[in-house]
């Protein structure tokens, strides 16, 4: 369990620093330019990498439906809406409210796929983020 808690915070720790990297690329560019680089150097390391370790073309994913393919489309939006808002509203409020929108729709996909979450705790951290948010705002 350790294991997993600190693979995802250092995950969260790169997003952070993605974030800040393409944030930046995008004040001298554009946010789509940003995202459209970030994406062809993810491709090639990624490619590399599987080049390197092999799986990167298996069977199973001829097999898998259609909509499976969509978190691509969806990775670019983040990536470009992420490089658009960092520059606009900061690093802590950004990170806050793309959390905070994980958290809520991660509390829907578990009750629609009949996970159990505890409810009044994934409110509670609702709560917790938009009220870092808001206390984010004030100066």
């Amino acid at each position: 369990m350790i294991y997993g808690v600190l693979a995802a915070f250092g995950a969260g720790l790169l997003i952070s620093l993605s974030r800040q990297i393409n944030g930046r690329l995008s004040l001298s560019t554009s946010p789509l330019i940003a995202s459209f680089w970030n994406h062809i150097v993810g491709l090639a390391t990624l490619s590399l990498v599987g080049l390197i370790i092999g799986g990167l073309f298996s069977e199973g994913a001829s097999h898998a439906p259609l909509w499976a393919y969509l978190g691509g489309t969806l990775g670019v939006i983040f990536v470009a809406s992420g490089s658009w808002l960092i520059v606009r509203i900061g690093a802590t409020n950004t990170a806050l409210l793309v959390t905070g929108g994980q958290l809520v729709f991660g509390i829907v996909l578990d009750l629609i796929t009949g996970h159990k979450p505890v409810l009044w705790a994934s409110a509670l951290g609702v709560v917790f983020i938009l009220a870092g948010a808001a206390l984010a705002q004030r100066r």
